[in-house]
């Protein structure tokens, strides 16, 4: 009966975090601005793990997976770069509130849609998008997850599991500044 029970865990684990369905491809490039017109170029990012948040400030998970974020560039610092895309109706006055009210430095990135739709493979037939919605790039370009907010991805990403995916997508252990060491 263990067996069973470890199986089903282990099938419904690996089932919930496997890699998303707009995986396994290369992360579509783009350049957009942010609040002061700099344009952010995805291929400025190659050789860090990059992690693409496509959110709206008015949706209160987008609210807290900011957050988690926040948290996950403290962690791992510069080894990560973490980019936030606002579409319409999102607008600066928007965006600059939902920063300085939450205490938020991650960059937010204007699109009218068009970069979201190509991550999100938005078509005629499948028209309907879930935010947030979480892209783990690696450092050569590649999607290798993504996380569409979920009642199964809740805890993912709003908890450590986002962290320990993006421990996964770099390889080696995050590791805190160095101490100095004490000489005898």
């Amino acid at each position: 009966m263990r067996k069973i029970l470890l199986l089903v865990a282990a099938t419904t684990f690996s089932t919930v975090f496997a890699a998303g369905e707009l995986s396994g491809r290369r992360a579509p490039s783009f350049a957009l601005p942010d609040l002061n017109l700099n344009y952010h170029d995805i291929q400025d990012y190659r050789g860090k793990a990059v992690i693409v948040d496509i959110m709206r400030t008015t949706c209160p998970h987008c609210l807290t997976v900011s957050k988690n974020l926040e948290k996950i560039k403290a962690k791992f610092g510069t080894r990560v770069a973490i980019i936030s895309i606002v579409n319409p109706p999102d607008n600066q006055q928007a965006v600059s509130r939902f920063l300085v009210e939450n205490k938020l430095t991650n960059p937010v990135l204007f699109d009218c849609g068009q970069v979201s739709a190509v991550y999100l493979k938005v078509t005629p037939q499948n028209p309907s998008i879930t935010i947030p919605h979480i892209f783990l790039i690696d450092p050569q370009g590649m999607i290798r997850n993504d996380f569409a907010y979920s009642d199964s991805t809740k805890g993912l990403l709003e908890g450590d599991g986002l962290a320990a995916e993006v421990q996964k997508l770099l390889g080696a252990p995050a590791t805190a500044p160095a101490a100095k060491k004490a000489t005898k």
